[in-house]
This record gives structure tokens, sequence and C-alpha cells, in this order.
């Protein structure tokens, strides 16, 4: 009898969970679809997973349109600014290995930046050091498509008015992330694509993941697009030697969730590195700023979170990881048209209200 009984429980909480789970999926499928609707247009992918389980991961629209490939869950897109974590992580690597130290002023590794004495690591790290960010500068279009060394991206913005004395306030900037990749370089001797790809991405697991090119053949590439008043019409080209270690990575959704459990399992990082990352930090007038290292620190209706998202031509990108539930929800798009950033948090919402129920 009471086999019977336990039976009927465990079949109802079966049934109740399938279900809620179904439920679940409808909620996100509707959400995603008020913004990827067009099954003919570019797409993108996206994904949760809790307690490093994925629990929705999902295509939208197509990956090649001239060839009407559709979006596969496989498909490697550009990260753009997401780049900007695994800078930090290998910033904190090296520091970690004793090659350097983030309260370092920049001016030990390169000399002659101007007022290189008063910029520290943690400065770039944090957007705080006052440098002027690329992005704004209107001479960007005569070098976007050049072959850019490192030393001359950084010297391309180093002698522009800085914005504000390093320190003084939080300016999102992409110049900070650039140098930070050139010393990156300096200290371990390597290419910032060959460090990242030897300390990061194949120490993670992480084998769809690259630093971007046009040249080299990407298997499940998805194409990025834009959208103007006749249509859907190809990215611009540029050179990813500009954008380098602020937003030149490539990955996708599943390889972005390896990176999450190595962070989480401290693969990479010890603790204490790990720490820095995802703590918030201070102004010189003592006020506190929601950026650690490569991550925004935010909340999700109260709960605390670290997000991320990037832009570069063509594509949109959006991470959110929330740190007590071990939940992770990440949105991919190849139309720069498309962005997956309150999609991703509204998704993120959804979640939690379903595990927390």
């Amino acid at each position: 009898m009471i086999t019977k009984k336990l039976f009927s429980v465990l079949a109802f909480l079966l049934l109740f969970c399938n279900i809620s789970a179904q439920t679940y999926e409808k909620k996100l499928d509707s959400l995603i679809a008020t913004e990827f609707n067009d099954p003919n247009g570019p797409g993108g992918v996206f994904m949760v997973s809790h307690k490093g389980k994925t629990i929705y991961r999902k295509a939208f629209g197509k990956a090649n349109l001239e060839l009407n490939v559709n979006m596969n869950p496989e498909n490697v897109f550009q990260l753009g600014s997401m780049t900007k974590q695994f800078t930090s992580v290998a910033i904190l690597m090296l520091e970690q290995q004793g090659k350097l130290n983030v309260n370092d002023p920049i001016s030990k590794y390169i000399k002659e930046y101007p007022s290189g004495d008063k910029i520290t690591i943690h400065h770039l790290l944090t957007h705080t050091s006052g440098i002027k960010d690329f992005t704004k500068m209107k001479a960007l279009s005569t070098i976007a498509q050049k072959e850019m060394k490192p030393a001359m991206m950084v010297d391309f913005f180093k002698n522009e008015p800085v914005d504000f004395a390093p320190g003084e306030k939080f300016e999102y900037n992409n110049s900070g992330y650039v140098v930070l990749g050139y010393i990156i370089e300096q200290v371990s001797g390597q290419t910032y694509e060959d460090f990242i790809k030897k300390n990061i991405f194949e120490k993670a697991g992480m084998v769809h993941s690259y630093y971007a090119t046009d040249r080299q053949l990407i298997p499940k590439r998805a194409y990025g697009y834009h959208q103007k008043e006749q249509g859907f019409v190809n990215r611009t080209v540029i050179n990813f030697s500009v954008p380098f270690s602020s937003g030149s990575l490539m990955s996708t959704v599943d390889d972005m969730l390896k990176w999450q459990k190595a962070l989480n399992q401290n693969v990479l990082l010890n603790q204490i590195e790990t720490k820095k990352a995802f703590q918030k930090y201070k102004l010189n007038n003592g006020e506190e700023f929601t950026y650690g290292y490569g991550w925004h620190l935010k909340d999700i209706n109260g709960t605390p979170d670290r997000e991320h998202g990037g832009s570069i031509f063509g594509f949109k990108s959006m991470g959110v990881y929330i740190p007590s539930e071990d939940m992770y929800v990440i949105g991919l798009s190849n139309c720069d048209c498309h962005s997956p950033t309150e999609m991703t948090r509204n998704m993120a919402k959804i979640a939690l209200q379903s595990v927390k129920k």
C-alpha cells in the first residue's frame, strides 16, 4: 500500500515538473518571439543553465541569409565586448603567476605612455582610467580596416587629452582594455590570441572559441548583418586587430557555459584572484560603482548578478550569471538590429521565478 502511494506521489511530482518545464519553455519562447520573430531574417541563440545543467537552448532565424541556412544552437558568434571578461581574467592569471600586480602603474610596461605613472592596471580594468575611448574618435574610420599591431593601437589614442583624472569617475572605455591586451603580450611573451587560446580556451575545453578572423574557416560560423531601409545587408568589415582585446573573440553558447563553469570551479583562477574580478570598487571620493574586472555587478529583481553585453558590427551579445542560483543566461545575435540585452535579463527573471517556486 505504501509502495503504491509512494509511486503515485512520485508520478504526480514527475507530471508536475514536466508541466512546469513546458510552461517555462513556452514563456521563454513567447518572450524571445517578441524580438526574434522573423524566421527568414537574422536571428540568435539563447540558453539558460541551472546548477551547470542546460534547461533551455534554442536557435531562431537564419545563420546565413544568402545560403538560406537556419540558425543552430551550435553556431559561432562574435562576442564583441564580452571579450573583456577574458582579458580581465588573463590579467588576473598573470598576477596569480607573480608576473604583474593590478596596482602597478602602466608606465612599468609601457614606458612612454603619457601620465602612465598615475594610471594603474586596476584603473584600466574598472574603466576608471580617464583615457580617451578610441571608438569615440573621429579618426577611427582611417584605421578600421588596417592591420594594427597592439603598439600601433595604443599609439592611436595615447596622446589624446584625458577625459578625467584616474579614479575620478567610471566611464566605459574600450581603449583601457586594448592597453590591457598589450600588457598581456608584454608580460607573457605571447600574442594575446595565443595566450587566450592556450591558457583559457584549452584549459576550459572551449573548442569552438576563437580570436575572430575573416580569413580562417570557422565551422558553423554565423554571419553578421545590419538592417537598412531596403532590408538586410552584410555587416561592415573591420580588421579585428582594431578592437583587439576589447572585443575580438568568438564563441558559442555551449562554450560560454564551459567558461562560466571554469570560473566557478577555479580552473583558471584561485579564490583570491576570482574575488577581485567579482567585487565592487570605489572611486577616489569613496563612491562605490557597480563594475568589477570585466563584469557589471548588478541585480535581477534584487538578486545580485554578474553581467556583460557586447556589440560589434553585425553582432550583439549578452550574458547574465546569478551566483546564488548558479544560473547562467546567454543570448547571441547575428544582427546588430536585435539586442539580446533586455531579452536575456528578462529570461533570467523568468528563470529565477521558475526555480524559486
